[in-house]
């Protein structure tokens, strides 16, 4: 690995400068968010935890934070042109969101376009490499709306995921490290550089956005980091030819598909529309059992770390090499597999066994959850 950054140092000199790029530029963006009225204020629902006003748009600090070390380092003959145009999309669509409000259908529209840019300069899954298959190559015809579809749904789970201080930035960091090593030990320095500058920008931003937080990153930050975090997944994951690859985005990106398939079949439970707000999502139900804003982020950065740690494993543990299992080896995987199968359990345990045995938290969420079907 140290071989790789040695060759490939833009990695650290790219994240380097998306730090300190969005660390100098957030207070300028909040201070431009109050001009415009763009405060996320309290509400009476309860849905939101802060309890002042809060500029948002901090999207914009997080989007520039990407552009200026990706104009420098990435090469912009290809596809990293696709995948920037189609950021400053997402980036627009989100800021129009923040500042006006869309409505469902303009704002999945403008999320559809964004994800359509890349696929047009060739980021698309031209094939996917099946368990006991090989390699099967993919027509347009199912590889770009599979894309889309991909690149979407990792926006709005990025998006749902933004409800607490921190939260959202710190899971965007740890799994854009992971992106970008393991780019790198695929060869793929293109994908890692914007892996590692995604994580940059994040972490800049945790500086202004972490309990108790300045500023939201918004619409504008949320929809820019999922669609990135799904580009350089299509682009230096999905389209190897190692089977294993195939699995790890769904490992990284974990947190967020749990908690969206969670309050998505919730809102389905009750007849609700899928993108309506609520207090169904994983760190409001923290927030139900004790849990302050801080240790509620800790605590799932934490569990994105676990699972991070386990695609890492899975990527540079020799556990089978040319259909030969390593048996100590596959034990050190099988290992982490189980703690981070254990911190899940564990997350489980909180939400649902706390709860069930503290009368006061049933309670709690049974209210809440008769709010939500009155609203």
């Amino acid at each position: 690995m140290l071989d790789e950054l040695r060759e490939t140092p833009e990695v650290i000199y790219g994240a380097a400068i998306a730090l300190l790029v969005v660390v100098l530029l957030t207070p300028a963006v909040g201070g431009m968010a109050r001009l415009l009225g763009a405060v996320d204020r309290p509400g009476a629902d309860g849905r939101r935890l802060h309890r002042r006003p809060v500029p948002r748009l901090g999207g914009l600090a997080i989007f520039l934070g990407i552009v200026v070390p990706s104009l420098a380092f990435l090469d912009l003959s290809g596809e990293m042109r696709g995948v920037l145009l189609g950021a400053a999309v997402a980036c627009v669509v989100g800021a129009v969101d923040d500042f006006r409000g869309l409505a469902p259908a303009p704002k999945l529209g403008g999320q559809i376009v964004a994800a359509s840019i890349p696929c047009a300069f060739g980021v698309w899954i031209d094939h996917f490499t099946f368990p006991f298959l090989g390699a099967v190559d993919l027509p347009a015809g199912v590889g770009v709306p599979l894309t889309v579809l991909w690149i979407v749904a990792v926006m709005n789970m990025v998006n749902f995921l933004d409800g607490l201080d921190g939260l959202a930035a710190g899971v965007c960091a740890i799994s854009g490290v992971t992106f970008s090593v393991l780019a790198l030990s695929l060869g793929k320095a293109d994908a890692a550089i914007l892996s590692a500058i995604v994580a940059g920008a994040c972490i800049g931003f945790l500086r202004h956005n972490f309990f108790p937080a300045r500023i939201f990153m918004g619409d504008s930050g949320a929809l820019v980091l999922g669609y990135t975090l799904a580009t350089v997944s299509v682009a230096g994951l999905l389209k190897t030819a190692s089977t294993i690859v195939l699995f790890l985005p769904l490992v990284v990106l974990a947190v967020p598909i749990v908690d969206t398939s969670f309050v998505v079949a919730k809102r389905l439970k009750h007849g609700r529309p899928v993108y309506s707000a609520d207090r169904w999502h994983l760190h409001h139900r923290f927030v139900n059992i004790g849990f302050s804003q801080r240790r509620a982020a800790v605590t799932m950065w934490a569990w994105c770390a676990t699972l991070g740690l386990v695609a890492l494993a899975t990527r540079f543990v020799p556990f089978r090499e040319g259909g030969v299992w390593h048996p100590w080896e596959t034990v050190a995987v099988a290992l982490l597999g189980l703690v981070a199968l254990a911190f899940s359990v564990y997350i489980v345990y909180l939400l649902e066994i706390v709860k069930l045995a503290n009368p006061r938290i049933r309670r709690r969420e049974a209210e809440q959850e008769r709010e939500q079907m009155t609203a």
